[in-house]
């Protein structure tokens, strides 16, 4: 008979209640008792979402092998609590950790620092879910030994990507449907990539060369997980009005929206039994904030009628490609270039003497102007001029008396001819109504959307570094929205059930004892935009597998991590 995805969080559910039942049997004073590390004194948050309730824990091994009163006992090392949190280690579903430039960034860099992931960990992030947005590399087998070989510092699960397969299929020539033989030899590369070690597939429907894909070629890649106990992670084919490939005056029809593409995920999920994930979900655009609550409606009645469905959010209202935002259309660069590198300040001025091209070009960068949040809400972050910096599109125009649009084109004639844009833009293209609508949600789990970062790397989101922190301080604590244990859960227990990590997410015996210890009166992101390369504080300790990857507020830069492998290796 073959098994559900969804009978893997039942599982994982199940065990913890056996568990616990047979605990209850076992006397909390295990007597004198020799551990590797012993806990002591803390207010336990085991991961459930129960209440937290003080309690010791002991390590043996890599494994918590007590949990309760274990007073008399020692150990090779001994943590006072007292006055800290202990709890699972984060699980971060979504990540690009291992990734996309493999010999210079993520897990598998030559750069041994990068590998331990210190702003990762620091996070209290002990697992990261990889190979997200449809892109992994041709070879699971390769990448599981690779990562092995090299060590990392903390551990990886390996998603196959659907992009990846269809690129792999199809070539050059994926700009189309696929055809029946074409999702057969598909379907081959995801089967045997689950056979290799992937706990499941993911898509980035937005991206190419997955934006031409048919539902019906998705559902196809997605059966060939089920039988694994598979999950499907996607990135949707849009995260608001409209996908970040779409320019109005190049393209005709309506193009799919947020709630288009929940509504896919949502009937590939029916359709196939598996369990699936809307990922980083938002509502994107400052003419589609509030539709959260469509969104929301959507996930729930599903949820009713048995869909295995979930989703996971970052906790800030910029995205990732909001610190790329160009307001002048990606298509002026192609009027006029000098060598080969655009020249873009003299693209632009070739597109303002076309008196037939200023009409769409001033209807896109308007468009882009909303989507990335308003002219209020769009940054300048570097620019040749100094005095510029740090200020809003909205202000500028102001100060210049004139519209959001011509200002936008004047920071492309007045600044760095070589960088689209003229310098470089963030916007704030979501809303915290809708952050806060999602944060509340029992079926929404925190991941990063991040990878790994050093100070070198220069700019960067501030989520690579405060993601787990600023979802615990700023929603739990801070604004109320969840408690601290339910924002707890949503980073450990809830994610292990979804990926089928039948012995990780929960602070109880037999777990594999990877943990972390925070200090809430002092715990912070202190990342920002102009300065993210920080760390949060209050994050105390973190162990991987019963070794310290932060011990005392500070990075070990060990390679404690694995590569984990699924029980269920063959369907």
């Amino acid at each position: 008979m073959k098994r559900s995805p969804r009978d893997g969080v039942v599982s994982h559910l199940t065990r913890f209640l056996v568990v616990a039942v047979l605990g209850a049997f076992v006397p909390l004073s295990a007597g004198a008792q020799q551990y590797d590390l012993l806990i002591v004194g803390g207010q336990v948050i085991d991961g459930t979402g129960n209440p937290w309730r003080y309690a010791d824990v002991g390590v043996r091994d890599g494994r918590i092998v007590a949990v309760g009163d274990l007073s008399g006992t020692s150990a090779d090392r001994v943590i006072d609590a007292r006055g800290k949190v202990v709890a699972p280690g984060f699980i971060d579903i979504h990540s690009h950790a291992d990734g996309p430039n493999y010999g210079s960034q993520g897990l598998r860099s030559t750069n041994p620092v990068r590998r331990a992931a210190p702003n990762l960990v620091m996070q209290g992030i002990t697992t990261v879910v990889v190979n997200q947005d449809g892109r992994s590399p041709p070879s699971i087998a390769e990448q599981k030994a690779e990562l092995e070989r090299l060590g990392i510092g903390l551990n990886a699960a390996l998603l196959v990507g659907h992009g990846a397969v269809r690129r792999q299929v199809l070539g050059r020539d994926h700009q189309r449907a696929s055809t029946g033989e074409e999702v057969e030899r598909m379907g081959v590369l995801v089967r045997e990539a689950m056979l290799a070690g992937a706990w499941g597939m993911s898509a980035g429907l937005e991206y190419v060369p997955g934006r031409w894909s048919t539902t019906d070629e998705v559902v196809a890649m997605v059966e060939e997980i089920v039988p694994f106990g598979g999950v499907y992670i996607s990135h949707e084919r849009s995260e608001g009005a409209d996908p970040m490939w779409y320019w109005p005056s190049q393209f005709e029809g309506r193009p799919p929206s947020l709630i288009d593409a929940v509504r896919e995920t949502i009937e590939i999920g029916e359709r196939t039994g598996a369990t699936v994930v809307a990922s980083h979900i938002k509502a994107k655009g400052a003419n589609y904030w509030g539709t959260s609550a469509v969104v929301i409606r959507l996930i729930v009645e599903a949820r009713h009628r048995g869909v295995s469905i979930f989703g996971d959010q970052y906790p800030y209202n910029t995205t990732g490609s909001d610190g790329s935002t160009v307001l002048i259309p990606r298509w002026v660069a192609a009027v006029e270039r000098s060598g080969d590198a655009p020249d873009h300040g003299a693209a632009l001025r070739a597109v303002l003497a076309e008196d037939s091209l200023v009409p769409r070009l001033r209807m896109d960068i308007a468009h882009e102007v909303q989507r990335r949040g308003g002219p209020r809400n769009i940054l300048v972050m570097e620019y040749p001029d100094d005095a510029v910096v740090g200020k809003s599109l909205g202000e500028l125009a102001t100060a210049r008396h004139v519209s959001p649009i011509d200002m936008a084109i004047a920071l492309q004639l007045e600044g760095d001819g070589r960088r689209p844009g003229g310098g470089a833009l963030r916007g704030f293209s979501l809303s915290e109504v809708d952050i806060e609508a999602y944060a509340q949600q029992e079926w929404m789990v925190t991941a990063t959307d991040g990878w790994v970062s050093l100070p070198e790397d220069g700019l960067t989101h501030a989520r690579v570094y405060g993601t787990f922190p600023r979802k615990i301080k700023h929603y739990a604590m801070n604004r109320g929205l969840l408690t601290v244990e339910d924002a707890i859960r949503s980073a450990t227990s809830l994610p292990a059930a979804i990926m089928g990590f039948s012995d990780r997410g929960l602070v109880h015996e037999g777990y594999v004892a990877d943990l972390v210890v925070l200090d809430l009166n002092t715990l912070e992101d202190n990342a920002t935009f102009f300065d993210p390369h920080q760390y949060p504080s209050g994050v105390e300790y973190v162990v991987v597998g019963g070794a310290f990857a932060v011990d005392g507020g500070s990075p070990t830069g060990s390679f404690l991590g694995t590569v984990l492998i699924r029980e269920n290796a063959n369907p």
